[in-house]
């Protein structure tokens, strides 16, 4: 569910309008820590686990004058989950969650977009977590762009959505219901390529 979210973050991104951006392909920053994919969910109605997911890698394109051209995709390595605390990692990736050992990676392809405001607008994108595929919208909004000081052209997003987990075949029927969702948020930054 996290690289669901996290996946559909990075796409909603992606494609929103930048009138100052060309046409172009960039690919997400992971090499420079400059991309996150991030979640939070309820522990049990008294507080919240977070965590990320710190291995992955995605891509994007923008054409400001044919947004229906625009794309996205993330591929996650939900093995990488962690929420700084070893055991619980290792139960959240076991069976009784997301299954990882059957169900390494999680992948977000972007099927549309529509802008909803200057840099802002909604990224649809079909999200596979856990071997099963849903379509997600995420809102997402430009953070900024430009040339960075070492010549390269960046351009930076955030988004977030809420994944339900049953959605995605993970039982979290023993659980309280403030439990069955999980908000995902995922910023990142892109080199134009």
């Amino acid at each position: 569910m996290i690289k669901k979210t996290a996946i559909a973050t990075a796409l909603a991104a992606a494609l929103v309008p930048l009138s100052q951006v060309q046409a172009a392909d960039y690919a997400i920053d992971t090499e420079g820590q400059h991309a996150f994919i991030q979640f939070k969910i309820s522990h049990l109605g008294f507080s919240y686990i977070l965590g990320s997911f710190e291995e992955f890698s995605g891509s994007f394109r923008y054409d400001p004058e044919n947004l229906e051209a625009s794309a996205a995709n993330l591929d996650v390595d939900v093995t990488s989950l962690t929420s700084n605390h070893a055991e619980r990692d290792k139960h959240i990736k076991s069976d009784d969650f997301l299954a990882a050992g059957d169900y390494p990676t999680a992948t977000f392809t972007s099927t549309g977009f529509e802008p909803t405001g200057d840099n802002e607008g909604v990224l649809s994108g079909e999200l596979t977590l856990h071997g099963e595929t849903n379509t997600i919208e995420m809102p997402v909004t430009l953070l900024g762009e430009g040339e960075d000081p070492w010549g390269n052209y960046r351009a930076g997003f955030e988004g977030t959505t809420t994944l339900t987990l049953a959605d995605y075949g993970i039982d979290m029927s023993k659980f309280p219901e403030v439990m069955h969702d999980l908000e995902l948020y995922v910023t990142f930054e892109g080199i134009r390529q």
